[in-house]
């Protein structure tokens, strides 16, 4: 009780190095909640976009074809001759995946499987009067395709469920809309590189807000897609899937490659770019906010430094008086942590309003950005790390001065 008293009056006595002290946790704190909750919300973001345009797990038919053995070396059938072919071009090679629906019923069957969108896909040109623009086509079904990549929330006009309802409709992407200038209800007509063409009618338009995918790709029905390639209703050159987790689509997506004899790509590997951007800049907040936190704890401790410097003939008093050493680290200590405490509090408390003010920033608009506001993460463990992190690091620079007085000689000092 006594030694908390001495602490408060020590406190109280110099009220400006206090309040500095404080200020300097605070800030500290605030920065680190301001920078962590900002940097999160733009990687959640990131991989939210990512994620919108990518199924977990993607399977196709990655060709492959041997040229390790030809016509000509059977022809010349001598095993002392060399027999070297240029340029060889393969021939008959389908893209398709075999028994696709066999497959597709027993991935529907796995119980890590959450969705399974089966489709076509092509590269088409794009005809509009004189204008001509080469992009890509995808046959759907479009209701589960909607669930693997959220189509309803994205559509800007128009439903997904209008390609059940049009014969010969298409939802395209706005920016493809736009270079084609087409609306709603309005005609298009579609080349494949073999030369067949469709007409299809403009039932929606949706914008995931990456350029690449807005400007060029297109859905039409599974029927549809297969009509214009010239192909059955067997024909199914991909697969995407959602699993119930999408941490397991590493592993998955190697057992399902091995399981069906057919490339299979997860979301992790697809974008392994933009996952080492989060990993960057993850890495460069938690060490510029860490950075500014010990920045903090150095103030503390020159502040505490020159606490116990002015208080020597105090600190004497008190020994002579029957203080004992650990009674002076408590004294010193305590007024510490009540700096790094109150000031990590507010900290907190200010890093939420910055963080919450900039979460309501308008962000500027931009047609392929799908973003209202700046993106900003509250998560509960950066809190509770700062406040860990802004209690442990005054104590620690409180401690070393604390442990400095504790040592003092009482009669060296009072002789002066």
């Amino acid at each position: 009780m006594v030694d908390t008293l001495i602490a408060k009056r020590h406190l109280m006595a110099n009220k400006k190095q206090t309040l500095v002290a404080m200020l300097g946790v605070t800030f500290g704190i605030a920065m680190f909640i301001l920078m962590i909750s900002f940097m999160v919300g733009v990687n959640q973001f990131m991989e939210d976009t990512m994620l919108s345009s990518t199924p977990d797990i993607h399977i196709y038919n990655d060709i492959k074809t041997d040229y390790t053995t030809s016509i000509a070396g059977e022809y010349f059938n001598d095993r002392n001759a060399l027999v070297l072919v240029h340029h060889p071009k393969p021939k008959q090679v389908t893209l398709n995946i075999k028994n696709a629906y066999g497959i597709i019923n027993d991935l529907r069957r796995d119980p890590d499987v959450r969705y399974v969108s089966p489709y076509v896909s092509s590269q088409v040109f794009y005809n509009y009067g004189p204008v001509q623009i080469n992009g890509s086509i995808d046959g759907v079904n479009i209701l589960d395709e909607a669930k693997i990549f959220d189509l309803a929330g994205k559509m800007v006009e128009g439903v997904p469920e209008n390609l059940l309802s049009f014969d010969k409709g298409i939802i395209m992407g706005r920016g493809l809309a736009e270079k084609l200038d087409l609306g709603m209800g309005d005609m298009v007509t579609l080349t494949t590189p073999q030369g067949t063409t469709m007409s299809f009618r403009v039932v929606g338009l949706y914008a995931i807000g990456i350029s690449t995918i807005d400007n060029t790709r297109s859905y039409v029905s599974l029927a549809s897609g297969q009509q214009l390639l010239g192909e059955d209703r067997s024909y199914i050159t991909d697969i995407n899937l959602k699993l119930r987790s999408n941490k397991k689509a590493r592993v998955k997506a190697v057992e399902l490659a091995k399981k069906y004899n057919y490339k299979s790509d997860d979301w992790e590997t697809a974008n392994s770019s933009v996952l080492a951007g989060n990993i960057v800049r993850d890495t460069l907040t938690y060490v510029v906010s860490i950075t500014m936190l010990v920045v903090a704890g150095f103030g503390i401790y020159n502040i505490m430094n020159m606490t116990i410097n002015n208080k020597m003939k105090d600190i004497a008093i008190l020994k002579a008086q029957g203080f004992a050493g650990k009674d002076i680290v408590r004294i010193f200590l305590s007024q510490s942590l009540f700096i790094g405490f109150f000031g990590a509090i507010m900290g907190e408390i200010l890093g939420f309003l910055l963080s919450y003010a900039l979460s309501r920033v308008p962000f500027p608009h931009n047609d392929f950005i799908a973003l209202k506001f700046f993106p900003v993460e509250f998560n509960p463990a950066h809190y509770i790390f700062g406040l860990a992190f802004g209690v442990v690091t005054p104590f620690i620079a409180g401690l070393m001065p604390s442990l400095k007085a504790s040592r003092i000689d009482p009669v060296a000092i009072l002789r002066g």
